[in-house]
């Protein structure tokens, strides 16, 4: 069954890895020439942003996946559909990046870039959420050494995303500009402040398997 998991990550793997260089691939080399060159360069400041921004989230997406699956020890049928869903939507954040950065300097549709990107947001981050409250429910797929009960304590703060998220749709009416400056601190937030997945200690797993033995 561990080779499963590993297989199943290492498609995931993949897929994360595509979608990433396809956020690059989305920006375009200037037409200008000589010294415009730098005009041309400058002009395509909301595609650097973009391109930013969702790299963070992708980034931080991708080391969640990892973290979840090297605490798995099987996988099962409805897990591996879960999975599909979330790479499903991982895969629509280029376009939707590409779509933002297009438009976040066009004052009559930054607006409605902002509000696609946001609500994809959420569409990701209930995703996210699903996966793991699924993973969490029984705990059946976790290795031994995992605290179950702990790791259901977790759901609340792991899905913080689906919260926050829908937030940034609202600012998106107001300002593109802000709202992808929110979607960068919220990145920079699940960055830095990692959600880990509580293990059983040392007695505990001794005593529990003496408790099977009886």
């Amino acid at each position: 069954m561990e080779s499963e998991t590993g297989r199943v990550e290492a498609f995931s793997d993949g897929v994360f890895a595509i979608v990433i260089t396809i956020l690059v691939l989305e920006i375009k080399v200037p037409e200008e020439t000589g010294s415009a060159l730098w005009h041309g360069l400058w002009e395509q400041w909301p595609h650097y942003a973009a391109y930013v921004v969702s790299f963070l989230i992708i980034g931080v997406m991708w080391v969640n996946h990892h973290t979840i699956f090297i605490h798995l020890k099987k996988v099962d049928r409805p897990l591996l559909f879960l999975n599909l869903l979330v790479l499903m939507v991982v895969s629509v954040i280029p376009w939707t990046t590409s779509v933002l950065a297009e438009h976040l300097d066009d004052g009559d549709s930054a607006n409605a870039a902002a509000i696609l990107y946001s609500a994809w947001t959420v569409v990701y981050a209930l995703a996210y959420l699903g996966f793991w409250w699924y993973v969490t429910r029984v705990g059946h797929l976790f290795h031994e050494h995992v605290d179950r009960a702990g790791a259901r304590a977790t759901r609340m703060r792991f899905g913080l995303g689906a919260i926050a998220y829908p937030c940034t749709v609202v600012l998106a009416f107001f300002s593109a500009p802000l709202t992808l400056v929110a979607h960068f601190l919220i990145a920079l937030y699940y960055a830095a402040n990692q959600i880990p997945i509580p293990l059983v200690i040392e007695e505990e797993r001794l005593e529990n398997a003496s408790d099977l033995m009886k």
